[in-house]
Order: structure tokens, then sequence, then C-alpha cells
């Protein structure tokens, strides 16, 4: 370990002892943490080519994992360059602790090289920042990040080392801890509880709504037993996918903007609806004009979620979502026959949404519905990783696309930058156990991600990308259409030849000549992901191949077909 400083050595091993397993991170000038990682018997050093590109790495990391990533940074624009993904670590609540440096003392304020006050640059997104400014206080620091990371509400946390500090002499025997640092579970107060769950064995038509929250705590088996007593249909936001498998009775899809007609008519017609791990974002409550006079039973573990999507909930818990799930069941009664209705008419809707969605019939007016059938019977095993996009949407429609026992699946917050889904892949796929991982974006997104791809053809990560290539940007040009606004700008006059660069790395491109040649394109991907090598299809979609709830929301009838330049 010859020329790593002693710091980052003493860093390392801190890191490592309070659980931490991989360090995303470009190399620096001088060796730093990145190094020291790469030596360390118990973590993995993972160097990337864009430090946004390895910030996302790390979310899709953590999300699949569910433990604690670290992001090593240099001061300046390298901290910068990873803000817009760190804004999208802490919607999505993923546990990254980002170890960044800063200039020597002399020079700060005084336009020193590189100086930037980087602490302003991440008020907004952090859980917590720390400053270590000298050796006695490192280990605490790195210590702190990881819990505050993982406790509460899960976020980002900066530890912030001052050069002066990189410089001290630590001790070569390592920091001694206190082991691994754990999340802390809790559960609301007795009384809370009782009458929380008094007001969910009063409603008529339940409904329990899954979020990011519930997903990150597992609460899905304490989830499912609930529904089960509770005769509650199961719904999710687009992060609360995979905490329950959608091939279950009870569960309807997802809320809002990602309901499939006609399950919106579960949400809209619910009494009663027990939220966890959800702050009922803007997503999750388009269409659902009756949420507002629903009674809202909240569970959450960070107080500031209670009230902020919507008004107060008539009970507010704080607490793991799944320990509170587990003690409400425990209170609430058998149901009564009452209910049998209610169960009946989402299970109608679902089955109703079953037919419209995955018939044989119409498959071919909508490639992307076409792609994703497929690929729920080619890769039903998959990581399933989500862009930011239009036809990409598709994907968020159960049952054109479903999260089974076997799959899970990674999807951006509320920022959903364009370019999450490669990079987030590539740290999925370092977690994957051997099941394939799967990009489902545009080519826009695809294009805005390419500087994950190198990383992921080193490492041998068999990436399978399913791109949705409207030549260009469909969700500005669909919005613009219904203003009569110009939306020439949103098509690429010259795109990246992003499947040149993926036979580049040594993986294989192809764009099937019909919706007849999709499945076979999908197996050949699969096979060639299984080799280690990265496999991109293609899929050509109409401007008109808009996704249900898109049309349900945003377009007039009739409107969604054609285009104007």
């Amino acid at each position: 370990m010859s020329g790593i400083p002693s710091a980052w050595r003493h860093a390392a091993d801190a890191l490592a002892e309070a659980g931490c397993e991989t360090v995303f991170g470009l190399p620096t000038d001088e060796p730093g943490l990145l190094d020291a990682a790469d030596e360390h018997p118990k973590l993995r050093a993972v160097g990337v080519r864009g430090h946004r590109a390895g910030a996302c790495m790390a979310i899709g990391h953590a999300q699949v994992t569910g433990r604690p990533v670290v992001l090593a940074l240099g001061a300046g624009p390298p901290f910068g360059d990873a803000v817009t993904a760190l804004v999208e670590a802490d919607s999505v609540c993923a546990p990254v602790i980002v170890v960044t440096t800063r200039i020597p003392a002399d020079g700060v304020g005084r336009g020193g090289f590189q100086d930037v006050d980087q602490a302003a640059l991440a008020a907004a997104f952090t859980t917590t920042y720390l400053r270590v400014q000298d050796a006695d206080t490192l280990t605490w620091a790195l210590r702190r990040a990881v819990g505050m990371s993982v406790n509460g509400r899960p976020g980002v946390s900066v530890v912030e080392v001052a050069h002066e500090a990189t410089e001290a002499a630590f001790p070569v025997d390592g920091p001694a801890g206190n082991g691994p640092v754990r999340r802390l579970r809790s559960v609301p107060d007795e009384a809370e509880l009782h009458r929380a769950a008094a007001i969910l064995a009063a409603a008529k038509r339940p409904l329990l709504l899954l979020g990011g929250g519930a997903r990150a705590a597992g609460a899905g088996p304490a989830a499912l037993e609930l529904a089960e007593r509770w005769a509650s249909p199961v719904m999710t936001t687009a992060a609360g996918r995979g905490t329950v498998p959608e091939d279950h009775p009870l569960v309807c899809g997802s809320v809002g903007l990602y309901a499939t007609p006609p399950l919106e008519s579960v949400q809209c017609g619910a009494d009663t609806v027990l939220a966890v791990g959800s702050r009922l974002e803007e997503t999750a409550r388009m269409g659902w004009d009756t949420l507002e006079t629903v009674r809202l039973v909240q569970i959450d573990c960070d107080p500031a979620a209670f009230g902020a999507g919507v008004a107060e909930p008539v009970a507010a818990l704080l607490g793991d979502g799944a320990a509170t799930l587990a003690r409400l069941t425990a209170l609430l009664p058998v149901p009564s026959a009452g209910r049998a209705g209610w169960v009946e008419r989402a299970a109608q809707a679902r089955r109703t949404a079953w037919l419209s969605w995955t018939a044989d019939g119409d498959l071919a007016a909508s490639p992307a519905r076409t792609a994703l059938h497929a690929l729920a019977e080619i890769l039903p095993d998959a990581t399933t990783v989500h862009d930011n996009g239009m036809n990409d949407i598709w994907s968020y429609h159960w049952p054109v696309h479903r999260v089974g026992p076997r799959s899970r699946t990674v999807v951006p917050g509320e920022q959903t930058m364009l370019g999450f889904g490669a990079a987030a892949a590539a740290g999925a796929a370092l977690a994957s156990d051997g099941r394939p991982t799967v990009v489902i974006c545009g080519d826009g997104g695809v294009e805005m991600g390419i500087d994950a791809l190198p990383t992921a053809a080193e490492l041998g990560l068999g990436l399978v990308l399913l791109v949705f290539d409207n030549e260009g940007y469909g969700w500005p040009r669909l919005l613009r259409q219904q203003l009569d606004a110009p939306a020439g700008l949103t098509r690429f006059a010259l795109p990246l030849p992003v499947d040149d660069i993926v036979r580049a790395l040594g993986g294989q491109a192809e764009t099937p000549d019909s919706v007849a040649g999709i499945p076979d394109a999908l197996r050949r991907a699969r096979k060639a992901a299984a080799a280690g090598r990265i496999a991109l299809v293609r899929i050509k979609v109409p401007d008109d191949d808009v996704p249900p709830g898109i049309r349900r929301l945003f377009l007039s009838e009739g409107d969604g077909k054609g285009d104007r330049p």
C-alpha cells in the first residue's frame, strides 16, 4: 500500500467496519480513498468514467443490496458533477455516503484552485454534512455518516475531509470501532396503534398503498399479511414496486400517473387508505381526485412525510414500516363479510386490466408493449432498471410490465433524471447474484448515460439495453404537440452512434425489422448478457405509442397521434 496516505487507509478500514462493501469513484491526482479501497480485503473499488455516472451506480447498487454505498469524490468540479445524481439519490432514499476533500485552508475563499462551497451545494439533498479537520474525528465522522444514511429517512451523507487531515499520521492498526452500523427499527406508541387499527377496522373500501420506504424497510411479507387480514387491495407508487410480487391476487398495480385502466377505479373508490413509506408525491396523486377526502393513515420513519403530499392524515404512525405493519395486523379483527364486494370489485378491475393489456390482438400497434411482454416471458428473473422518458413509461404500467417473485426493479425518484438507467444498472448488476440486468430507456436516455457502458464492459456486466427509439425526446415533443408548438428541436439531427459504441465495447446491437422479431432479439440479448457482454435491442416506436397514464391525464380525446414538426 505504498504511496497511499495513512488517512485514506484508515478511512477504508472505518468504512468497511461500519458495514460498507463498495466504493465508486474516479482516480484522483494523488492516491486517495478509491485506491485504499482497491487494496482493502473487505472493500470493492469500482472506477468509473464520470462522477454523475458513479453516483447513479451507487444508487442502483444501494437499491438492490439495501446496504450503504460509498462515493469517493474530489473537491470542486467532481462534487458539482455528481450533484444531479445525488439529488436523485435523496429522492429515492438511497443510503449513499459521499467522501470528498477540501482544498488547503490557505486557499479557501482566496481563489484557491477548485475551491467551491460544497456544503452549500449539498444543503438541498443531504441528511448530514460533516467536516473532518484533523485525524481525531475521521472515524467518528465516517461512522456517523453511515448511521445517518441508513437510519430515519435513508439518504445521502457527506464527509468533507480537509487537505490537512489527509496529511496527518494515523495508527497502522486501524480504527477501534463497534462493528457494522445497524439500522434502528421502532414502532409507534401502543395507544396510537390501537387508534389506527380502529380506523382501519371501520373501513368499507380499504386500500393499502406501498411506497419506496416500504420497500426499503423490507415490508413486503408484513404488507401482504395485513392486506389479507384487512381484505384490502394493494397498490404501489413507482418507487414501491417490488415490495410485493405483482402476481398476488390482491395487487392492483400502481397509482396515479401509472394506474392502468381500469385499475384507477380501485384507487379512486377507496374510502380508507393506509400509506406505508410514501410522501404521496405528485405522480402518485395524479388522477386521484378522491385522495383529499379519504381517511388516510400513514406509516413512515420520517415525521416530515406526514402531510407533505396531501392534508395531514387522520393517524400518523412514526416507525419502521415492516414492524408497524406487523403490530397493526395483530390488532385488526377478522374482516367483515361486507368487504367481499369491494375485494371482488378490485379483482374484476384486475382481471379486466389483464385481459385488456396482455391480449395479443393489438400488440402490433404498440411496439413498446410487444417488447415488454416479450421481456416478461424471456427474462422473468431480471433486475429491470428504468429511466426517464416517454415510451418507457409503458414499463411502469402493470400488467404491461410485471414485477414477479423472481424479479426486482430499480426506478428513479421524483427527479427522474435522464440517463439514470444505464449507470444505475451497472451498479445494480454488481449485486445481481447471477440474474440478468435490463435497462428500459429511450434513445435520449441511453445517449445521456453512455459513459457508464465502458465501466460495465470492463467489469463484464452483461447488461441488456432495451431502447425505445423515437428519434429524440418524446416527452417534450408530446407536450409541445398539445400546445401546437414547434417540436423540431425534439428530434435528433445527428444521433450518437450508440450501437457502434456497444459493438466497440465487445457487445452486440440489433434493431428488429418488425414486432415479430422482437422476442428472438431479446433471446439473443439474454444469451450475450449471460456471457458478460452488453446487448442492445433497439425498438423503433411511433409518436402515437403513448402509455395509458399519459393519455388519460395529459391528452385530449383523440390527441396523441401524428407529429407537428
